[in-house]
């Protein structure tokens, strides 16, 4: 009997088995000894981290702004009438003259930089100047009375600094620019509210909304440790405290079919409100905010200072303490309250000074729900203004999933589960018939086209040589004007659709 060949896989060798082993192993060691894998690793945490710290710096100022605004109009109430036009006046002039990109929420800057492949369009709304700037002149607002708030800007924070990130050589790449955009976008909503499942699916449903969305590891890390870092700073926190009231069921069918139809319309209508809005005001009004928007942004403040004190200072910034104070049950909201903190909403849009319109979007569904526990007694009123919470948000932006799961993490009321789905699908569903296009991604547009015009004016395209035929001639008008033909289809079917 012959003895075996050492060369012969059939009978391997000890030597040869050793050798097979070394390299399998140095095959699954690589990844993890990898440096360039570590510094992509390290990179993205670092962003996320970074995002969330200025996210929670944000938050803690904003309550600072607020409470000064607060103690000052509680001792002479009048000095608002001087404070909120000259703050409002001194914000659109800013935003205007220097950091043009911060103007109003944050959140339609982020959609439109991830519908571009242009990285200098992207620059135009996403930077890390801007960032910072958006943070100092949304704490502006507040310290004017201004009704805003600082989750849409963290929105554009969040994806600010994740996209920094991104570089055109592809060997340094650590993910595509969208991917980075929507993961930094996730990470300012879990860091705003501390709700981490809410910044989750709001990357999901609403920055992925007209795409597929492919589940990696960088939106899930941004989103984490931007939670992490709230959650060390801040410690574990609900937005709005802890909520136990439920409606039982199928008695509170009715709370959840009159919450959903009302939010669902409010919402859908003042969707259709802001859209045009957002287009140009009629007549005369709308020449003057074209041709003096300062002066019409002092109006603007104006007229905010006057509600405030018809409202007795409710409708002052953001709303979060008279829905807080509303759903623990140690104050009431007037019957007028919605519809006066939905004119502050539309006065800080129009006079687009920075600021977002979630959190303030938030407590008119708090007034809403106030207004239908009236007409339902038997019912705790608690419950029915966090229903009216979820239908206003969902019915506004349009995503009934990422609605009911920041709500239901702001109060920490799970036994809503139910109702709160219930109450944003229907919402949902009615104001999809008022307002075909979401909020968001409407605006988005526009902004999307304002980048466009402002990168061509910076960067022209090179000049084509004099064509020697009017075919020629024509071709080279069709090239140049190649760029922006595709939003100005999407802009005219947008149109077409509100």
């Amino acid at each position: 009997m012959s003895e075996p060949n050492p060369e012969d896989k059939h009978h391997p060798s000890p030597r040869w088995n050793l050798a097979r082993l070394v390299r399998g192993g140095r095959r699954y060691a690589l990844p993890w000894l990898s440096l360039r894998r570590w510094r992509v690793r390290l990179l993205l945490v670092g962003a996320a981290l970074l995002a969330g710290l200025i996210a929670i710096a944000f938050a803690i100022g904003a309550e600072l702004a607020i409470s000064t605004h607060a103690g000052v109009i509680r001792e002479r109430p009048w000095l608002s009438l001087l404070i909120a036009p000259a703050g409002f006046a001194a914000l659109a002039w800013i935003s205007r003259h220097f950091f043009p990109g911060t103007e109003g929420s944050g959140i339609p800057q982020a959609i439109a930089a991830s519908m571009s492949d242009d990285g200098r369009v992207r620059r135009q709304l996403l930077s890390f100047c801007l960032a910072i700037a958006k943070v100092f002149l949304t704490l502006g607002g507040l310290l004017s009375g201004a009704s805003v708030g600082r989750e849409g800007p963290s929105v554009q924070i969040g994806a600010s600094v994740m996209h920094m990130l991104s570089s055109r050589k592809r060997h340094r790449r650590i993910a595509s620019s969208r991917d980075l955009i929507v993961a930094g976008s996730g990470a300012g909503i879990a860091a705003a509210f501390n709700t981490p499942l809410g910044g989750i699916m709001f990357a999901i449903e609403e920055m992925c909304r007209y795409r597929a969305f492919q589940a990696n590891s960088t939106t899930l890390t941004a989103v984490i440790f931007a939670g992490l870092m709230s959650l060390a700073v801040l410690g574990n926190y609900t937005y709005f405290g802890r909520t136990l009231a439920s409606i039982g069921w199928p008695d509170g069918v009715w709370p959840v079919l009159a919450c959903g139809v009302a939010g669902g319309l409010l919402g859908g209508i003042f969707t259709r409100v802001l859209v045009a809005s957002a287009r140009g005001l009629p007549g005369r009004l709308g020449v003057i905010a074209t041709t003096q928007p300062v002066a019409f942004a002092a109006v603007c403040g104006l007229l905010t200072a006057l509600i405030g004190l018809a409202s007795g200072g409710l409708t002052y910034g953001t709303g979060y303490a008279e829905s807080k104070a509303a759903l623990e049950g140690s104050a009431t909201l007037p019957v007028a309250f919605t519809l006066m903190k939905m004119a502050v909403i539309w006065l800080v849009f129009v006079s687009r000074i920075p600021g977002g319109i979630f959190a303030p979007a938030l407590a008119v569904g708090a007034g809403l729900g106030s207004d239908i526990a009236l007409l339902l007694p038997g019912e705790p009123d608690p419950a029915i203004l966090v229903l009216g919470m979820v239908a206003f948000l969902a019915a506004m932006t349009q995503t009934p999933i990422t609605s009911f799961v920041i709500v239901m993490e702001m109060t920490a009321n799970h036994q809503m589960l139910l109702p709160l789905m219930a109450t944003a699908v229907v919402a949902h569903g009615v104001s999809r018939s008022v307002a075909p296009v979401p909020l968001y991604h409407a605006l988005a547009y526009g902004w999307l086209r304002r980048a466009e015009k402002r990168t061509h004016e910076k960067h022209p395209p090179p000049a084509h040589p004099v064509a020697d035929t009017p075919a020629a001639a024509a071709d080279s008008v069709t090239t140049a004007a190649a760029p922006s033909a595709a939003p100005s289809a999407d802009a005219g079917a947008l149109d077409q659709r509100l």
